[in-house]
C-alpha cells in the first residue's frame, strides 16, 4: 500500500507566536516529527503541508517533502484539518498521478512522538479491521467527568453524575475513558477520509500512549515541559 504521512503546518498561531517553527531543544519544533515521520520505515512518502515559506523551508532542511504551498483559504484558524488532508490527497494525484491508500496524520505539536508510535498504530490500523486509528491518553482521575463541576450563577454544580450507589470518590470506580492527545498519530484510509469527509469511520480505535509522550504544545509551558523530558531523556 502507499502510505502518506502528512504533516500539517500552518504559518499563523496566537498562542506561541511561529510556534509550529519555535526552537525546542536546539531544533524547531516541527524537525521533532519531521524526524520521526523519516525514520517511520511504513512511511512510502512525508509530505508537509504549509502556507508558509519558513515553515517549508524548514521541513526540507529536515527532510521531508514540500511539494507545494498550501492556498491561503485552507490556512485559516478555522481550517479544518481534514480539508487541508482532502487537498494534499487531490494534489498529489493531480499533479504527480500518486494514489495514497492510507493517510498518517502528524501534528507538529507532538514532538515526542516517535517512530514506535507511528509503527504501532499503521499495525494496529491492519491487525484489527479498523477503519481509523487514532492515539489517545488516559483521562486523570481528577479530570474525570464526574470529578469535573461547571458553574450555575455563582455556584458550582456536578457536571455528570454517576449511577445511584456509585462512590465516585473511589478511584477504582472511576470508568477508564480516553481522551485524544493531539492527537499525535491519526491513520485511517483514504477512501474513508474521501467518502465521508472525515478522518472517522465507523470502526475506530485508540492506540494508547503515556502522558509524556501526549505532550501537544499549545501555550509556552508547554514547550518548558517538553524541554525538561527531552533533557531528563536523553541519552537513554
Amino acid at each position: 500500500m502507499n502510505i502518506l504521512g502528512l504533516i500539517p503546518a500552518r504559518g499563523g498561531s496566537k498562542g506561541i507566536p511561529s510556534k509550529n517553527i519555535v526552537a525546542l531543544a536546539g531544533k524547531p519544533l516541527l524537525a521533532w516529527t519531521c524526524e520521526a515521520a523519516r525514520a517511520t520505515r511504513s512511511l512510502s512518502r512525508v509530505v508537509l503541508s504549509t502556507d508558509d515559506p519558513k515553515i517549508a523551508e524548514v521541513g526540507r532542511a529536515y527532510g521531508v517533502e514540500v511539494p507545494f504551498l498550501r492556498p491561503a483559504d485552507l490556512a485559516r484558524d478555522d481550517t479544518p484539518s481534514v480539508d487541508v488532508t482532502l487537498h494534499a490527497l487531490q494534489w498529489l494525484s493531480a499533479q504527480e498521478g500518486w494514489q495514497a491508500d492510507v493517510v498518517v496524520l502528524l501534528q507538529p505539536t507532538s514532538p515526542l512522538r516517535s517512530p514506535q508510535h507511528i509503527e504501532a498504530a499503521l499495525a494496529m490500523l491492519e491487525r484489527t479491521g479498523a477503519d481509523t486509528v487514532v492515539s489517545v491518553v488516559e483521562v486523570p482521575h481528577n479530570f474525570h467527568p464526574w470529578s469535573v463541576m461547571k458553574p450555575n450563577g455563582t455556584w458550582l454544580e456536578d457536571f455528570m453524575l454517576p449511577p445511584n450507589g456509585t462512590d465516585r470518590f473511589r478511584r477504582q470506580n472511576l470508568p477508564r475513558l480516553y481522551a485524544r492527545n493531539g492527537p499525535a498519530v491519526l491513520v485511517t484510509y483514504a477512501a474513508t477520509l474521501q467518502s465521508g469527509h472525515s478522518f472517522y469511520g465507523k470502526r475506530v480505535v485508540g492506540y494508547v500512549m503515556d502522558r509524556w509522550s501526549s505532550l501537544d504544545i499549545d501555550e509556552p509551558v508547554d514547550l518548558e515541559l517538553a524541554e525538561f523530558w527531552l533533557a531528563k531523556t536523553k541519552g537513554r
